[in-house]
């Protein structure tokens, strides 16, 4: 017994059932691009380059994942810049945010030996394990770490979510996008962002609890204090 065919959906015949057609996809569009225009809007005014950058006691890194252990070839690039950013004197502690959800698969310790290699002493380096996602990273580093004011450091594609989100979490911040090779990676992040800045508004609106809170840490201040 062969099933029947499924109905293929008809567009509207009349002129009032076509016209409602349009207006209803063109409002979607324009609900699908709200996010996004909400969070340029935010962050106009707010994106630096490694050379302009202001100067600020805290870099913030995001975690961008691990190939065997190592920082990926984005996360380097992040890291690279924030090793600059201290060289250059104008960032005094690095803060790395990333995953560190199982035993096997440690982000910040990653990426705090790759900044140890390119000369940023261990003592300004401050990890935070449980940086799950751009939200939680931005809660964390002021409810946890005490962060007031920081230079976020991520690819051009993120890091206007990753600024739009820190100033809503109550962190005053500017961002550096690094510059990144446009390969496949780098168009599915852009990509990736379309949908995430939906979700990004929604963490602004209902302002969730980060996957994990826990208690207050000293780390930034103290690094901060060692260097005074």
């Amino acid at each position: 017994m062969s099933l029947p065919k499924p109905r293929r959906p008809r567009l509207p015949r009349t002129r009032t059932g076509q016209r409602r057609l349009v207006q209803a996809v063109m409002a979607g569009c324009v609900l699908a691009l709200l996010p996004a225009t909400w969070m340029y809007v935010v962050t106009g005014d707010r994106l630096r380059t490694t050379a302009d950058a202001p100067r600020t006691d805290v870099a913030v890194v995001f975690g961008a994942g691990l190939w065997d252990g190592e920082p990926s070839p984005y996360l380097a690039h992040r890291l690279d810049a924030a090793a600059e950013l201290y060289r250059a004197g104008r960032i005094e502690v690095v803060l790395v945010t990333g995953d560190n959800s199982r035993e096997d698969y440690d982000e910040p310790d990653a990426m705090r030996a790759y900044l140890t290699r390119h000369g940023v002493p261990d003592s300004r380096i401050v990890s935070d394990y449980a940086g799950f996602d751009t939200w939680d990273s931005c809660v964390r580093a002021k409810e946890i770490f005490g962060v007031d004011k920081a230079v976020l450091i991520s690819q051009g594609f993120h890091i206007r979510r990753a600024v739009a989100l820190c100033q809503e979490a109550g962190v005053a911040s500017y961002g550096v996008g690094v510059d990144a090779k446009h390969d496949v990676t780098w168009y599915y992040g852009g990509t990736r962002e379309l949908f995430a800045a939906g979700k990004a508004a929604l963490d602004a609106v209902f302002e969730p609890d980060p996957r994990f809170l826990g208690p207050k840490e000293p780390g930034v201040a103290n690094a901060l204090a060692a260097g005074r």
